[in-house]
């Protein structure tokens, strides 16, 4: 495959300043077509695998102009009893609309996004006859207190704000559509398109 999801950190940062560009815009997208030209080659290898879709999400807090957060999701087809990892079949960077108040609350954002984004290939698979746990879809996050809220083991306080992503997500969860898990930030894929990293890494 020749998609390189690598650059979607630098196309969501530039396109929320394409309706009012400055010089470094210009730059941005002068050093994004060096990066292109750099590394035209970009791969990705898939594994057979048992197609199990497995999710992971992460949100970076406050990092995109007038006060806007990031989303992530990173997706692939993995193995019903292993924690080895596939070749990304697909991956979300998305510009959390709203203003978020707090970490916990672009989280719990871009878990709902990531799950919104997840249904329709879950019923892809579905439909291919790919069956998914009985538990639900594996969806990883590093965040505790938006794991706890989404899994009812904490009491949520003074979030009106995020109630409707909040509760959606509930809801999936409860329903044994998606089996939300807690994981340390250093496992989490979907992290390195939250931010900006050098092209090195």
């Amino acid at each position: 495959a020749n998609v390189d999801y690598c650059i979607l950190p630098a196309l969501n940062e530039i396109s929320t300043e394409q309706s009012a560009p400055t010089t470094d815009t210009n730059d941005k997208t002068n050093w994004l077509m060096d990066y292109l030209h750099t590394y035209p080659n970009a791969v990705i290898r898939f594994h057979a695998s048992d197609m199990i879709l497995k999710t992971t999400v992460d949100a970076a807090y406050l990092v995109l102009p007038n006060a806007r957060s990031r989303a992530a999701a990173h997706y692939h087809l993995g193995w019903q009893d292993t924690d080895r990892v596939n070749g990304a079949i697909d991956v979300l960077c998305k510009t959390i609309k709203n203003v978020v108040s707090s970490a916990s609350e672009a989280e719990t954002g871009g878990i709902y996004q990531g799950g919104r984004h997840a249904c329709p290939i879950l019923a892809m698979l579905k439909e291919l006859g790919h069956q998914q746990p009985t538990t639900g879809s594996p969806i990883e996050t590093d965040n505790r207190t938006a794991h706890g809220i989404l899994n009812s083991k904490m009491r949520q306080k003074l979030s009106k704000s995020f109630d409707m992503r909040c509760w959606w997500m509930k809801d999936r969860v409860q329903q044994g559509q998606f089996n939300l898990l807690w994981a340390p930030g250093k496992f989490n894929l979907a992290d390195y398109f939250t931010k900006h990293h050098p092209p090195w890494h």
